[in-house]
């Protein structure tokens, strides 16, 4: 399947994108693996609750299994990375849709499926006919309780080679090479509660996280903050509005731009974060922060400030992509 408008650029991005690293705050060496079209990284009680505001590469052994799911760390711990060797396959579109303004899903069916854990991701390559590759890291936005299939949601960045691509010319049927599911550091397997706080297409492993919670855990605390620039940029709207009496989950929107009618607009700002801060610490959660780099190291900055111990936050960024503020 050829890639799209081959330019010196995009073949440098390819190859920076071929294994990143996701940061957690204040201790970097705790390594991850990339999730984005850049190769940086990337993206219910009161369920869709408005928050008020103030104003991963290379080539595998053709015919090896997966290699097991990683045994997931006590709180505190990284979990090992699976970017060791596993076999690309040929995944079939099976569906596809609009998530959001800028995003698409796909769903792929998949010869070779391991269930993936909530927070892992797949590598994609795109091959031309000559021979020239561009290979790309995509979050899995599907709970791992969906037998052969995985769904990847791809944030449309200008310029780029493989979103474009995913958006403008995949389609129904069509074949796509990927290997994976990949990383342990930025999963969590709907054990602890957790704090989850995305921006933009960085929802996307969020989603996945909250998806398994109500699937196989929804006795499990979390609280999910979802920060977008209007509702035309909420994806996994149903997921993310959808009332669940039945689910220890909390789910919230913050809309910096525009808001429903009726709905606060601004950033979300350390007032706003502090009482999930706090619940946060009172139950020892593990907090997850996905997003523009930006995003993300504004959100890490202000859970330390608001006491959250650097070693329960786990951070995954990508690029210098917009975020939602």
């Amino acid at each position: 399947m050829p890639a799209t408008d081959r330019t010196a650029e995009a073949v440098a991005a390819a190859a920076a994108a071929s294994e990143a690293t996701a940061t957690a705050t204040a201790t970097a060496d705790a390594n991850a693996t990339a999730v984005g079209e850049t190769g940086a990284v990337g993206a219910i009680g009161a369920t869709g609750a408005v928050l008020p505001v103030d104003g991963p590469s290379g080539t595998a052994a053709e015919n090896e299994p997966l290699p097991p799911l990683p045994a997931f760390a006590a709180p505190g711990r990284v979990a090992p990375s699976l970017r060791g060797r596993v076999v690309w396959q040929q995944a079939r579109v099976v569906a596809a849709r609009t998530e959001a303004a800028g995003l698409r899903t796909l769903r792929l069916a998949l010869p070779d499926w391991t269930a993936h854990v909530a927070g892992q991701h797949y590598m994609l390559r795109l091959t031309a006919a000559d021979g020239y590759t561009a290979q790309r890291h995509y979050s899995v936005s599907s709970a791992p309780s969906d037998p052969g299939h995985v769904e990847l949601t791809v944030d449309r960045v200008d310029g780029g080679e493989v979103s474009g691509f995913l958006h403008d010319v995949a389609r129904v049927g069509d074949t796509l090479e990927v290997r994976g599911p990949l990383g342990g550091f930025f999963a969590w397997a709907a054990d602890r509660p957790a704090l989850l706080i995305g921006g933009g297409s960085g929802i996307g492993p969020l989603a996945a996280m909250l998806r398994e919670q109500r699937a196989s855990a929804p006795d499990v605390p979390l609280d999910l903050i979802a920060c977008v620039r209007s509702p035309e940029h909420l994806p996994f709207h149903a997921d993310l509005t959808a009332d669940q009496p039945y689910s220890a989950a909390h789910v919230a929107v913050v809309y910096s731009r525009s808001a429903p009618p009726g709905g606060p607009v601004g950033r979300l700002t350390a007032a706003v974060l502090a009482p999930y801060a706090e619940r946060a610490l009172a139950e020892d959660r593990e907090v997850y922060v996905c997003g523009s780099t930006g995003f993300a190291e504004a959100v890490g900055t202000m859970l330390t400030a608001a006491g959250v111990p650097p070693t329960r936050i786990r951070l995954e960024r990508f690029g210098d992509a917009p975020d939602a503020r």
